[in-house]
């Protein structure tokens, strides 16, 4: 893949410097189109998860396709503001966070989702009836089978456990808490559709005791594809169930509410390319290491998650195919794909990581001193630079020398 929407990926990298990361706003709009026409026979509320790429710019984008917003902190909520939401269009989701901090949320106004009952029992004797709330619930269901990644499993920290529901009702009925929601999200990365049905009856059984909800929130967690053998989340079959599911339910319950979905991933993932320059070609007697300009400080998940993420060399495509490991420039083990067959990789060539838009800047550090990469979008076929590359001052600029 050496360019996007025509424009070519090598003279963006001469242009704003490596390592970069490179947005196409084309393949956000797509999907969020793919996710409505899926969706399309239920009153739907897209809701962008930021925490996946918080770039105002990409903010900007998504809520000029009249979308709302998933937030985690008041600093998202706040960036969010700034990118032109309205708070009502936003949906606080915290975790573990103080009281202190709700209500800072409250007063920007932003709708408020509550995982924990200590927190809704403060929530509850401050605010009454006069502030709604929802209230984020765990399924106990294991999705996925890897605990870093499913939060809806009986051990996570996440959400007010389904088999608490009777004290859940006593807190909503002792300080009359309006409840406007229920909500629930397992994890990333589901295959599996049940798993989403599961999740929902779960939702459903809980929600009956709840008598003026106005939505119900099934987070995401779609799995896409990482690799070319991969397989993706089948959109056909779940949105079909699910809205069934949906329908059904609120013949039920006796109104229409809104469905609300929370994604992230799907969204921005594979829009994003992470352009890296080949530092040196290490040949050793039992492999081959490409060492790049950059590291997990910049992209973590290969080695955070153990995540396969696609490279491709895009300076030398036609070239035959040799078996590297590439690797970054971090002071600890740092690899970004073992035993990866390449065309020919140089001194000086450009490697291209796919999947790159969700948790890549967001999760970049400064670790080894090391200053964090520019961020371009291209927008209409042409390449805008929307974060410059941090500098030395930025890395000192909150620090302090005393006098010694």
């Amino acid at each position: 893949m050496n360019t996007i929407q025509g424009v070519n990926l090598l003279d963006v990298c001469k242009e704003f410097g490596t390592p970069l990361y490179v947005y196409d706003a084309d393949k956000i709009v797509q999907q969020i189109d793919k996710l409505r026409s899926h969706f399309s026979r239920v009153p739907l509320q897209l809701k962008y998860a930021a925490k996946s790429l918080t770039n105002i710019s990409v903010l900007k984008l998504v809520k000029a396709q009249g979308i709302g917003l998933d937030v985690v902190s008041v600093e998202e909520a706040l960036l969010g503001i700034k990118a032109g939401f309205a708070p009502e269009e936003i949906s606080y989701t915290p975790n573990c966070v103080s009281f202190e901090e709700i209500q800072e949320a409250v007063a920007l106004g932003v709708a408020i989702n509550i995982d924990n009952l200590p927190i809704l029992e403060e929530f509850g004797k401050t605010y009454g009836s006069s502030v709604a709330c929802c209230v984020r619930i765990n399924p106990n269901i294991m999705a996925g089978g890897n605990t870093k990644i499913s939060v809806g499993h009986s051990f996570s920290k996440f959400g007010i456990s389904a088999l608490q529901l009777d004290e859940l009702v006593a807190v909503v009925e002792k300080h009359e808490i309006d409840i406007s929601g229920v909500h629930v999200h397992t994890g990333s990365d589901i295959l599996d559709v049940d798993v989403f049905l599961k999740s929902a009856q779960v939702v459903f059984d809980i929600a009956k005791h709840f008598s003026n909800l106005r939505f119900i929130d099934f987070g995401s967690g779609f799995k896409i594809n990482y690799h070319q053998e991969d397989k993706s989340t089948n959109l056909d079959e779940l949105s079909e169930k699910l809205q069934d599911a949906f329908l059904k339910f609120c013949d039920e319950y006796g109104k229409p509410l809104e469905m609300w979905l929370e994604p992230g991933k799907i969204l921005v993932s594979e829009s994003g390319l992470f352009l890296a320059k080949v530092n040196v070609v290490k040949e050793n007697p039992q492999v081959t290491f490409v060492g790049v300009d950059s590291g997990f400080n910049h992209l973590i998940r290969p080695m955070f998650y153990d995540a396969y993420q696609h490279i491709e060399n895009i300076s030398n495509p036609d070239a035959a195919k040799k078996k590297y490991n590439v690797v970054g420039y971090i002071c600890e083990t740092d690899t970004f794909g073992s035993e990866r067959e390449l065309s020919e990789v140089r001194s000086g060539d450009i490697l291209a990581i796919h999947n790159a838009g969700a948790y890549g800047f967001s999760m970049a550090s400064n670790y080894n001193s090391r200053r964090r990469p520019a961020e371009v979008m291209v927008y209409k076929g042409k390449a805008h630079l929307i974060r410059q590359r941090e500098t030395l001052d930025d890395i000192l600029k909150n620090q302090i020398a005393i006098d010694l």
